[in-house]
């Protein structure tokens, strides 16, 4: 199993910003530390706004932040609300024309396997990703933030934006 570029650079992306949390990053400082395509990430960048995980400010002196603490960035979260699919073979998807469809029991043991890697990254956060360091003992501010929810934010992504607004 391999999953996408997109997903690679989200997790990159929301490291970088783990990173630095202490200022706003822009997509093309992010793009030039991986060398990476500035469109490409733009497009993710896009996504994960939409999806709740950054805050972005629009504007000169605009850039995005993490909308939650990275403890609370829960990898395997992330990373279903990025990924288009988990079919690791035919008969695990939508459009399944498998002949062997019932008298095959692969199906049953890639399920299992999905479930388990999912498990595994639902078991980790962003925080864990990061290097440590030491509590800044301050808050940040939310001015100029433009939040925006997506209808499948979870309830959980969409509290912790809500307060970290007020």
């Amino acid at each position: 199993m391999r999953l996408t570029t997109m997903t690679d650079y989200a997790l990159r992306l929301l490291i970088y910003l783990g990173r630095n949390p202490e200022r706003l990053c822009t997509t093309a400082e992010i793009a030039q530390a991986y060398g990476i395509s500035d469109a490409h990430l733009t497009k993710i960048t896009h996504q994960l706004g939409l999806s709740g995980w950054i805050t972005t400010v629009r504007g000169k002196g605009g850039g995005m932040k993490l909308a939650l603490a990275p403890e609370d960035i829960q990898l395997g979260e992330l990373v279903r609300s990025i990924e288009p699919d988990f079919y690791l073979v035919e008969c695990l998807g939508e459009l399944n024309a498998c002949t062997l469809t019932g008298q095959c029991r692969l199906t049953g043991i890639f399920n299992d396997a999905l479930a388990a890697f999912l498990e595994q990254l639902d078991a980790h956060t962003l925080a864990e990703l990061l290097p440590s360091r030491p509590a800044l003992g301050r808050r940040r501010t939310a001015s100029q933030a433009i939040t925006i929810h997506a209808p499948g934010a979870t309830a959980r992504r969409r509290r912790a934006l809500d307060s970290a607004s007020e």
